[in-house]
């Protein structure tokens, strides 16, 4: 079904919400899986916000995930190009608010410059699972049922653990570089050898981007116990003041008196969260935060974070 009256990438969208109303009643919501495709140009918030704001859609379908297609021979031009005050850079975003990325034409460029892209790529967003692709080929199941929007699975994206595990088993002509990527960046991000740039400074990995639109991510890690009142207060203010600026959250927090760990992920100012499994006995209690967004300011956010801990 085609969607072709204006771009997807401008509003929530009435159009799309109706379509989806009528795929549900034809089909009496026997399928699947509902894929949509966007435009090159498309920004995805507004498509993930329509999942939330929309009844009919939220009690119908459930989103999955977002899928980032990466062209490595000409991905740099459009993540360097400079838009004018206020117009965003829509190849960062898509890279933003991916859950899987996969990185394509691997045979058009050398392996210098796919790791080199690779890192650019982790430094916007090290929430997203990559893959690298020739031809668009990749098994269905990597990007369906992918989970990205569920609060169960919120471990696996700010975990300090490698979690590209389709590449390990299918990727074997680039396994061995891809582990030492993998490993070198988040050995940086785990020392807060800080690739999450303030204001967009520039990653000494990426040697030659010169542009950077400022869109990274910041990782926070801390022991202790969360004072739950103090932390919704915080990352409520947080929203109400930067929710343009922060694109996606994703965080797992151990909360003073609550036996079970509390997960929460955002999309702009939409939030949710809820209490996940127990604690184990032996676990260390230990809270997890990232964000991606625009002008992120590590030391603020991480300072604001820790004051929510109980002294």
């Amino acid at each position: 079904m085609m969607l072709n009256n204006g771009c997807l990438c401008c509003t929530v969208r009435g159009d799309l919400v109706r379509m989806i109303s009528e795929l549900v009643d034809k089909k009496k919501g026997k399928f699947d899986h509902l894929v949509i495709e966007t435009t090159g140009l498309a920004n995805p918030a507004p498509i993930i916000q329509t999942f939330y704001a929309e009844d009919t859609v939220f009690n119908d379908v459930k989103l999955d995930g977002v899928v980032t297609l990466v062209d490595s021979k000409h991905a740099r031009l459009h993540l360097d190009e400079v838009k004018p005050k206020g117009i965003v850079n829509e190849a960062v975003q898509q890279i933003a608010y991916a859950d899987r990325i996969i990185i394509n034409k691997t045979d058009l460029v050398s392996e210098p410059e796919v790791s080199s892209l690779v890192e650019r790529i982790r430094s916007i967003n090290r929430m997203a699972n990559l893959k690298r692709a020739q031809y668009g080929k990749v098994d269905l199941d990597y990007v369906l049922g992918i989970g990205g929007f569920d609060l169960e699975r919120i471990e696996s994206a700010v975990t300090e653990e490698p979690h590209d595990e389709h590449e390990h088993e299918h990727e074997h002509k680039h396994e061995h570089e891809h582990h030492h990527d993998h490993a070198h960046d988040h050995d940086h991000d785990h020392h807060h050898h800080d690739h999450d740039h303030k204001h967009g400074e520039h990653n000494h990995h990426a040697h030659d981007h010169t542009h950077d639109p400022g869109v990274s991510s910041v990782s926070i890690v801390c022991e202790g116990e969360m004072d739950l009142e103090k932390a919704d207060m915080w990352l409520g203010n947080l929203l109400l003041e930067r929710s343009d600026d922060i694109y996606r959250m994703k965080g797992l927090l151990s909360v003073s008196g609550m036996p079970q760990r509390f997960v929460f992920q955002g999309v702009h100012d939409i939030f949710e969260g809820s209490p996940d499994r127990m604690w184990e006995p032996n676990e260390p209690r230990i809270n997890k935060i990232v964000f991606i967004g625009r002008n992120l300011n590590r030391e603020e956010l991480e300072t604001g974070f820790k004051d929510c801990l109980l002294k």
